[in-house]
């Protein structure tokens, strides 16, 4: 028996950026948790975000955000796992060196920028609909920090090829689409969050589902024996999954949880 859906939220229920889902997947869930199944958002989106985007059951799922790093439900911080400061101000300093790069750094209810780019903090606030604090100087930032994100509109993976080379060792980076690159503590993924999930309810992988269609879903799909590849999906997701739906413009995932 199935007791825990996962799914990843951006190229897997929606389109990258975008935040509306398709209104029938709520009383999907719904049926489903009446059932006994609990369902988690899983993505490297800031909870706020995820909350957002979930409203109307935002009280009835689990938040995996900034690729779990932070692991909540409704109110509630149950994991957070932070960065050593030291290797955040090294990697801010790095990226500065080089050109076309944005960074920005994930505390566990803000995020932080310096970039001028208003594209980029337009994008952020009314797209991904994130709590986003300008500063001068992310140097200079008191808090502790739970995700590091390098951004650019086109191939990021070979503009900060250096600086993921460089921290290969310290963080752990994903890559997530063409224009993000994200960096959490060692050992931090969706994956591991899921698994947080699995034993603190005592849900067994046999017993998971779990949706994704980027190289940072792979942990979290290699932790449920349900794991479905999306039709948009990269083909190394493809080839890892044991099942595959349709696009996310189709509805796949929910598509799968009606058959349920």
């Amino acid at each position: 028996m199935i007791k825990l859906i996962v799914s990843d939220i951006d190229g897997t229920l929606v389109r990258d950026g975008e935040n509306v889902l398709n209104p029938e997947l709520y009383p999907e869930i719904l049926r489903l948790r009446a059932k006994g199944i609990q369902f988690a958002a899983a993505s490297g989106r800031q909870w706020h975000s995820i909350e957002r985007i979930f409203d109307p059951i935002k009280e009835k799922i689990f938040y995996i955000s900034d690729n779990g790093a932070y692991v909540g439900c409704y109110g509630r911080n149950l994991f957070l796992t932070s960065i050593n400061r030291e290797i955040v101000l090294d990697f801010v300093r790095e990226v500065r060196k080089c050109e076309g790069l944005d960074v920005m750094l994930s505390g566990p209810d803000v995020v932080y920028l310096e970039t001028e780019n208003k594209e980029f903090i337009h994008w952020l606030v009314d797209s991904y609909r994130f709590e986003v604090k300008q500063v001068p100087d992310l140097l200079m930032v008191e808090d502790e920090f739970i995700k590091i994100s390098v951004y650019k509109k086109h191939g990021v993976e070979e503009g900060a090829r250096a600086i993921q080379e460089k921290f290969k060792d310290q963080l752990k980076i994903t890559i997530s689409g063409d224009m993000w690159m994200d960096c959490m503590a060692p050992g931090v993924s969706k994956g591991t969050a899921i698994r947080q999930i699995q034993e603190s309810l005592d849900i067994l992988p046999e017993e998971t589902m779990a949706f994704g269609d980027q190289m940072n879903d792979m942990e979290m799909l290699e932790q449920a024996y349900y794991s479905y590849a999306i039709g948009n999906a990269r083909p190394e997701v493809k080839k890892a999954a044991r099942f595959q739906a349709d696009t996310n413009v189709r509805d796949g995932v929910l598509k799968v949880l009606r058959l349920l």
